[in-house]
């Protein structure tokens, strides 16, 4: 393991906030069961709490340990063949388990495992979903690259990995806490609303 995936894990377990490439764009975000962090994650990035935030996991067995009963369809028609990927999707989740920060208060999340190693180790290594919302602030341009993160944004972060987002568009958005599901964000996988 290189020693920026080892500080970033360190810094996630002890309730900081980091900024990371992630398959689709960089993301900023801490651990998902430390609410200090995930205020603070809000106020860095101006976001209203109203506003669910994606969470990210590193296998279906953990997003399982988050959220309600995965429907078969689901994981057969989305999970298997999109996941790892840029596809987010939004299902009931445990409310205990997640904050209501994350929620947007309401009662579903937005998981997906991101198609990146290197996230994937730092998630594996803290040991919990990480938030994951792309590194800007609210209603600011999303950062695909390096260069393009905000020197005022970073300033605000406790650690920042760069690295490469290779499909440099932003996830597919699909709602299936309900039936029928429905696509929210056209992003970097095409997929019809069911």
């Amino acid at each position: 393991m290189n020693k920026d995936i080892q500080e970033a894990i360190k810094i996630l377990s002890s309730g900081g906030i980091v900024i990371f490439p992630t398959d689709t764009a960089f993301g900023i975000g801490c651990r998902i069961d430390d609410q200090k962090a995930i205020k603070r994650l809000f106020e860095i990035r101006k976001r209203p709490q109203s506003q669910a935030t994606p969470v990210l996991v590193d296998s279906l067995e953990m997003a399982e340990e988050y959220v309600r009963n995965i429907p078969q369809e689901v994981i057969s028609k989305l999970v298997k063949p999109y996941w790892p990927g840029a596809l987010t999707i939004v299902l009931p989740c445990y409310t205990e388990k997640v904050p209501e920060f994350v929620r947007g208060g309401g009662e579903n999340i937005g998981i997906r495992i991101p198609n990146n190693p290197m996230v994937l180790e730092i998630i594996k290594g803290v040991g919990v979903p990480i938030l994951g919302p792309s590194a800007n602030f609210h209603g600011e341009k999303t950062p695909y690259r390096f260069e393009d993160l905000d020197k005022n944004l970073v300033k605000l972060v406790d650690y920042v990995l760069e690295g490469k987002c290779l499909l440099k568009k932003p996830s597919t958005v699909i709602d299936c806490s309900k039936k029928p599901w429905g696509v929210i964000r056209q992003g970097a996988i095409r997929i019809q609303s069911s």
